[in-house]
């Protein structure tokens, strides 16, 4: 297995940095500092700034249905109610990208780091379908078709795949992670959010999961995910 790879499914971080990583001499393969290109062995031990780095012992996806009031990330000493006290602990877990902590309704967490950058990166596009109730009510057909042309946020242009309106809100795509991007983008059009929950990721589908509930994906599922990351 290339170094690269490694260092990816081992979930400390994405193949693109990893590469960073290895230029930067923080890598080494049996103690000898690892360049671009080296493959790693059944037998190798591999190690980022001094600290031994494994693979899981088994990959593992889960789906949870995140309440709201929960945060994602390990890093915030802040935090009051992490989303991982809520499923199993496996070495490695982290969250393929991000909810905020009133956002709620469908998180993949993985410890398969390849999986996660591949679903999060902008280029493979990979759709989220999301449910919003605005303070305002419905949204008109034009508000949705503002949404599907693109507002300008302070970080670009946002364009929704689709958007339709539904009762009390409503429905819209996206296929980008910015941070806050569906309660900014509703503001543009003058439907602050009342409550915003994420019901599909690619394939899978938040379903019948109650809040705090989780699963864990088949391995026709991750598959599928991998494969084929379109909306069902």
């Amino acid at each position: 297995m290339r170094l690269q790879q490694y260092l990816a499914r081992s979930g400390v971080t994405s193949r693109r940095k990893a590469e960073d990583l290895i230029r930067a001499g923080r890598v080494s393969i049996n103690d000898q500092v690892a360049e671009i290109g080296a493959t790693v062995g059944e037998n190798d031990t591999v190690r980022l700034d001094g600290e031994r780095v494994r693979l899981p012992q088994k990959i593992v996806v889960i789906a949870l249905n995140k309440p709201k009031g929960y945060t994602t990330t390990h890093e915030d000493a802040h935090a009051e109610k992490l989303v991982y006290e809520l499923v199993p602990e496996h070495p490695g877990l982290h969250s393929v990208g991000r909810l905020d902590k009133d956002t709620e309704g469908l998180l993949l967490l993985t410890n398969d780091g390849e999986l996660t950058a591949f679903l999060s990166h902008p280029r493979n596009q990979v759709p989220k379908l999301y449910r919003v109730w605005s303070k305002r009510g419905r949204l008109s057909q034009e508000d949705c078709e503002k949404l599907d042309a693109g507002v300008m946020l302070g970080d670009g242009l946002a364009k929704a795949g689709e958007a339709q309106p539904v009762k009390g809100g409503a429905k819209l795509v996206l296929t980008e992670g910015r941070k806050r991007e569906v309660r900014r983008m509703l503001g543009r059009v003058g439907h602050p959010v009342e409550r915003l929950v994420r019901l599909a990721v690619g394939p899978i589908e938040l379903g019948e999961l109650g809040a705090g509930e989780w699963r864990y994906l088949s391995p026709e599922e991750v598959r599928l995910l991998r494969s084929n990351p379109a909306l069902p």
